[in-house]
């Protein structure tokens, strides 16, 4: 399956910005089952000078610095990824939840002290009673790790409803569990400090879901959740869609939160008041186009 991603970003300025420092997350990330085929950034007004890198998680990121004076930024972002994924794997097959938690408490491998830094609290996530209390219905005693991840997801999904004005980026996870409403964001944010709140690790990705197809929150950049389990390695969970993420989404970075990977961010000298209008669209393309 090919699929190609356009996101643009415009921002108008009340008054005129004479100096801006953008850092953006809008690169695809190679993985075992995503082959970066295309990609391409625009930016206008043309920037002084733009640096590719990559970040302390290994996500390509571009910084760029306008100095001329504009009233209007525009960052177009064209990425053609091809996606092979292998067939989910058997959730009753995971370790026991408790195990989990002990294995990656307990660091004796690289791959666990790599997951151990997504157990603990980050900007936008916060732990607690009540989020564990929430998480605990998913992980009886015993339950395998991945099953009881796929069950939270499940209810994340059919309890909370999809709601673009219930919440904005500075809503804290405890008040989208009481209000049970939000945005992929918010779901995402929410099942990552449920699973912290139990010492589990998990980390937020950041993407895009292919546009008018069957998901939800396809019509901008999309966010979902990866638990690490032993021996499976992370794993792919989208509560806004109830699905482990496969053949419709494509993965542009990941982090402790939406903190470390936002599409675009920066600072801007002057500017005044700003409006920011985001569009996507993933479509797929050649022989898999009407799949």
């Amino acid at each position: 399956m090919k699929l190609l991603a356009t996101h643009i970003t415009r921002y108008w300025y009340s008054d005129s910005v004479s100096l801006c420092h953008t850092e953006v997350y809008l690169a695809p990330r190679a993985r075992k089952s995503q082959t970066v085929l295309e990609h391409e950034l625009t930016v206008v007004p043309a920037p002084e000078a733009m640096y590719p890198r990559e970040d302390y998680f290994g996500n390509p990121v571009t910084f760029f610095s306008i100095h001329e004076p504009h009233r209007e930024l525009i960052v177009t972002s064209h990425s053609l990824v091809e996606l092979a994924p292998a067939p989910p794997p058997n959730l009753n097959l995971s370790p026991p939840w408790e195990e989990v938690r002990e294995e990656t408490a307990r660091r004796a491998s690289p791959d666990s002290f790599d997951a151990s830094q997504f157990t603990f609290e980050s900007p936008h996530i916060q732990v607690g009673s009540a989020l564990a209390e929430y998480a605990a219905e998913s992980f009886a005693p015993g339950r395998h790790f991945l099953d009881g991840v796929n069950d939270l997801s499940r209810r994340i999904h059919s309890g909370f409803d999809y709601d673009k004005r219930a919440t904005t980026l500075a809503t804290p996870v405890d008040e989208v569990l009481g209000s049970r409403r939000g945005v992929c964001q918010d779901f995402a944010h929410l099942m990552i400090a449920c699973l912290r709140s139990l010492r589990l690790p998990a980390r937020y990705v950041s993407g895009y879901v292919r546009t008018g197809h069957k998901f939800v929150g396809g019509e901008a950049s999309h966010a979902w959740v990866s638990a690490w389990c032993p021996m499976f390695g992370w794993r792919d969970f989208d509560p806004t869609n109830n699905v482990m993420p496969q053949d419709g989404h494509i993965t542009l970075a990941w982090g402790r939160d939406y903190s470390d990977v936002s599409p675009v961010k920066g600072v801007a000298l002057g500017g005044g008041e700003q409006v920011i209008s985001v569009q996507v669209d993933v479509t797929a393309q050649g022989l898999d186009s009407a799949v």
